[in-house]
């Protein structure tokens, strides 16, 4: 008998246990806040930018005329030669743009150096450029760059970027392995964290990618997942975010938005299921919630 209580009194603490560790799991989950910067504006796009998204990006620094700054570096592990950078400046410059900087560095030292950051203290806007966004976190990831770039937001700038660009300014690196860019978790998760608790793809619809999020979102699903498809973007400030360009943003909060019905359902647990946003839709980051009419 006395064996028999002692496993019962075991076999309850341990239950106890696992119910109270479950409870904690859920109130820590339940506690996560997704937020955009307090100051400054994110334009977020899913690769293949039409021209549009660069007028989208002059009007939100103020002009032809400020200063930008255009970041190669997600494009090649290799060196990138002068004329390259060269040709890289002059892309944007037959955009409209007339004061153009391009920063660029395959090394964290480099990015952790103070001349190095000098243009990024005057610019109004960043633009990322495609590629791997695991190059950009190698690169500039918890350096005097990084700060940098929270710095320019938080006096008003702007920070942009087109597929890799985009999933980089996410907390959550999505697809940041080095070997391919077909696996969703992989040897770099962490991104440059302008949008908290948050896991971005690209190339959404294009590429038949919108079932890949939950490859995430199984394994952390405190994460609220943004999927752009190409030449659609979202224009982020403070909690909210807008739609534009073409295609659609799916949102995966665990919810289900009917628009006929105009009403939101909360989803079971391990649900696969998501919704569209198209151009004009706004989001509310902070609530996780579509803002209605």
């Amino acid at each position: 008998m006395k064996h028999i209580s002692l496993l019962l009194f075991l076999c309850t603490s341990i239950f106890g246990f696992a119910q109270n560790s479950n409870k904690n799991t859920l109130k820590n989950q339940s506690e996560v806040i997704t937020q955009g910067p307090e100051n400054g504006t994110l334009l977020i796009v899913g690769g293949a930018a039409s021209n549009y998204f660069y007028e989208v990006f002059m009007n939100l620094v103020g002009g032809e005329n400020e200063l930008i700054v255009v970041i190669p570096t997600a494009g090649t592990s290799e060196e990138i030669s002068k004329e390259d950078l060269n040709n890289f400046k002059n892309s944007f410059i037959k955009k409209g743009f007339k004061n153009v900087i391009v920063l660029h560095t395959h090394n964290p030292e480099e990015a952790n150096k103070d001349e190095f950051i000098q243009p990024l203290k005057k610019a109004k806007g960043v633009w990322f450029s495609g590629g791997r966004q695991w190059r950009l976190a190698d690169s500039y990831l918890n350096t005097k760059t990084h700060e940098a770039f929270k710095a320019l937001l938080k006096r008003g700038g702007v920070i942009a970027g087109s597929s890799a660009g985009a999933t980089i300014q996410g907390s959550y690196l999505a697809r940041g392995d080095t070997k391919t860019n077909t696996i969703m978790m992989g040897d770099h998760e962490e991104g440059l964290n302008f949008l908290t608790n948050v896991a971005i793809d690209q190339h959404l619809l294009a590429r038949n990618r919108q079932f890949d999020m939950f490859n995430i979102l199984n394994h952390r699903p405190e994460l609220l997942g943004i999927g752009l498809d190409e030449d659609t973007g979202i224009i982020v400030t403070n909690n909210t975010f807008k739609v534009i360009g073409k295609s659609y943003v799916a949102i995966y909060d665990g919810t289900r938005w009917i628009k006929d019905k105009n009403e939101i359902i909360k989803l079971p647990k391990g649900s696969r299921d998501f919704y569209f946003l198209k151009k004009g839709d706004k989001y509310n980051l902070n609530k996780r919630r579509i803002i209605r009419d």
